[in-house]
């Protein structure tokens, strides 16, 4: 439902997006986008660093309508961060060519905020930042990448971490600025409670979502090794691990070898809806993650009334209480394979219309209403 405010044109500056090669690159921007739709009228402008780069690409354009949001897709060569600015400032004169001003630009991330403050201050137009990257709180960031960061936020009218955790992580780079967090937002429509439960179903259904690389940010192999001291305690218990990416082999390898193969279902890549059946079906979820700053994936478990195993990672415990599961240090299998154990036995005790209720606060409408405030503010000053 939208506001009876003013409705503003709102031009999505991010550094990550949904492409047809990479569809889940990004979605937590899209979903951004889609809530501040409810009040605002948005137009994405993404910048695709493309490698190798041909000349007779340079500078590629289309536009397309992507999840009921306009979108421009511009590729320019991937060669420094400077090639990403410049494609970023033609790109917004290229839309100003035809004849489109905002009133407001948003981008996401640090590095998309570089050249969106440019143009905020040549056009006069509010700049405000949403800020997700975990290279805070891993202290990542190169001398170069931190001084980038200094200067985006310290000139956007408005700074807005997903997490009270990230907005601490930024800060300890001792980098000041105007922040409101604001956190990820779901779609509590498509992400609901099954109105049918399976009830004392066995086996239980373990869920896992995430991407499968070689870092091993989302744990996999800590929860690999939980489920193998989980089968030693109790049989009645299955995975369904959704998800894909260069380390899949590896962790279905390391599944035979730890002997919990015949345990766990390797689904590969799902979209938004057969996730959400996928949820509708768990009996629980289970994300062991190394780091995190607000995980999707968490939010959209909770909006489909799941109990939840998780980790003491960046901003998770701002999402999960005894109310709606159970928290381990990060990387300790043991630990992990207790509350898993814990967490079967006691399903029963956990109210998943609560646990979806509390999801509610991540709706496309209530973050969308927080943001078109924040744009408001921001135009009023």
């Amino acid at each position: 439902m939208a506001s009876a405010d003013r409705r503003y044109k709102v031009l999505f500056i991010p550094v990550w997006y949904p492409t047809a090669e990479n569809p889940m690159a990004g979605t937590f921007i899209r979903e951004h986008a889609r809530a501040v739709s409810l009040f605002d009228d948005v137009t994405v402008l993404y910048v695709q660093p493309v490698s190798p780069f041909h000349g007779r690409d340079r500078l590629s354009w289309r536009k397309e309508v992507d999840e009921g949001i306009l979108t421009v897709r511009l590729r320019v060569p991937h060669i420094k961060a400077i090639s990403y600015t410049l494609g970023v400032i033609a790109g917004y004169l290229g839309l100003t060519r035809r004849g489109y001003r905002p009133h407001v630009i948003h981008a996401h991330e640090y590095l998309a905020g570089v050249p969106a403050v440019l143009i905020g201050k040549l056009h006069r137009i509010p700049v405000v930042v949403t800020e997700h990257f975990t290279g805070f709180p891993r202290r990542t960031l190169s001398k170069g990448r931190a001084l980038q960061a200094h200067f985006a936020f310290r000139c956007a009218n408005t700074v807005m971490p997903v997490s009270r955790s990230l907005k601490r992580a930024i800060e300890a780079y001792g980098i000041r600025a105007r922040f409101t967090v604001v956190p990820n937002a779901v779609d509590v429509d498509l992400f609901r409670p099954d109105s049918t439960p399976a009830g004392n179903s066995a086996p239980k259904r373990l869920l896992f979502v995430g991407l499968l690389d070689p870092s091993h940010k989302k744990g996999v192999p800590y929860l690999l090794h939980a489920l193998a001291e989980l089968r030693r305690l109790r049989d009645d218990w299955r995975l369904d691990l959704v998800g894909d990416g260069p380390a899949r082999a590896q962790y279905e390898s390391m599944a035979q070898d730890l002997g919990v193969a015949d345990k766990i279902a390797f689904h590969g890549f799902k979209s938004k809806t057969e996730v959400a059946d996928f949820m509708q079906t768990a009996d629980f979820f289970v994300l062991p993650s190394l780091w995190e700053n607000l995980p999707v994936v968490l939010i959209e478990a909770m909006a489909s009334g799941l109990p939840i195993v998780s980790t003491v990672a960046g901003g998770i415990p701002e999402m999960i209480d005894e109310e709606t599961g159970i928290l381990v240090q990060p990387r300790d299998s043991s630990a992990l394979s207790a509350a898993l154990d814990r967490i079967i036995g006691s399903l029963d005790e956990y109210d998943r219309e609560l646990i979806a209720k509390k999801a509610r606060r991540y709706s496309h409408e209530s973050v969308g209403k927080a943001i078109h405030s924040i744009y408001r503010e921001c135009v009023r000053r």
